[in-house]
C-alpha cells in the first residue's frame, strides 16, 4: 500500500505539477497551500503518512508548522522541502523532528525514495506501539 501524502507548499504550480506526478505514481495526495492549511488538512484527515513540507512560506513558516505538526501528529513523519536551505534552517529542522531534509528541484526518485524510507519508518512505531500495547493487555489480564 502506498503512502499518503500531504503536500503543504505556498506554490500553486509546484503543487499542482507534484501532486499530479505521486498520484500518477499511486500516491494519494492531499495539498495545502499555507502551514495553517495544512494543519487544518492533518486534522481533517488522520490517514496521513508523511508530510512534505516547504520550509520557506508566508505567514506559518515550515519550521513552526514542523513543530506543530510533531506536536499535535507525532506520527506523522515529515520531509522539508526547499530551495533556500542554509546549515542553519535544515539543523533546525531535523531537531524539530523532520525525517529528512530536500533541495529544490528535487529528483523525483530521490524524493519517492525518502517518501518511502520515512512510511517505513512511520509503520514500525505504529507496530512497535501496538505490539506494546497488546503485552499491556496480556499483562493485565494475566496471559
Amino acid at each position: 500500500m502506498a503512502a499518503h501524502l500531504l503536500l503543504i507548499d505556498d506554490e500553486q504550480p509546484f503543487v499542482e505539477t507534484m501532486a499530479k506526478r505521486l498520484g500518477k505514481r499511486g500516491y494519494t495526495v492531499a495539498t495545502a497551500l499555507s502551514g495553517e492549511d495544512g494543519l487544518k488538512a492533518l486534522d481533517a484527515d488522520h490517514s496521513v503518512d508523511v508530510v512534505i513540507l516547504d520550509v520557506k512560506m508566508p505567514g506559518m513558516d515550515g519550521i513552526e508548522t514542523l513543530k506543530r505538526i510533531k506536536a499535535e501528529h507525532p506520527l506523522v513523519e515529515v520531509l522539508m522541502l526547499t530551495g533556500h536551505a542554509t546549515v542553519a534552517s535544515a539543523i533546525d529542522g531535523m531537531k524539530s523532528g523532520a525525517y529528512d531534509y530536500m533541495m529544490k528541484p528535487c529528483d523525483i526518485d530521490e524524493l519517492l525514495a525518502k517518501v518511502g524510507e520515512a512510511y517505513d519508518q512511520k509503520q514500525a512505531r505504529e507496530t512497535r506501539i501496538l505490539e506494546a500495547r497488546a503485552r499491556h493487555i496480556e499483562l493485565r489480564r494475566g496471559d
